[in-house]
């Protein structure tokens, strides 16, 4: 099953404004989407009330698998000013 996540493909696509990622077009980027969000709201209620570690570790979580959403989206992030092209 973890060869599918080997799909040259883009898993998202660009936003039309901005800088970043827009929503998945395909379903890996689906379950990197929900897992991430999954692991951030189960440390975000394990950690609740130890503020001094849940905001490192928030952050640290938050910002991890940013080169992959980078890395998976149609055409990279840049900034866009809704061109349509």
């Amino acid at each position: 099953m973890l060869h599918l996540f080997k799909d040259e493909g883009p898993w998202f696509r660009a936003k039309r404004f901005g800088y970043g990622a827009g929503w998945p077009c395909k379903w890996q980027g689906w379950v990197l989407l929900v897992t991430h969000l999954a692991i951030i709201v189960g440390l975000a209620l394990l950690l609740g009330n130890q503020p001094v570690i849940l905001l490192p570790v928030i952050l640290l979580v938050a910002f991890a698998p940013m080169p992959i959403y980078a890395a998976r989206t149609d055409g990279g992030w840049k900034w866009r000013k809704g061109d349509k092209n």
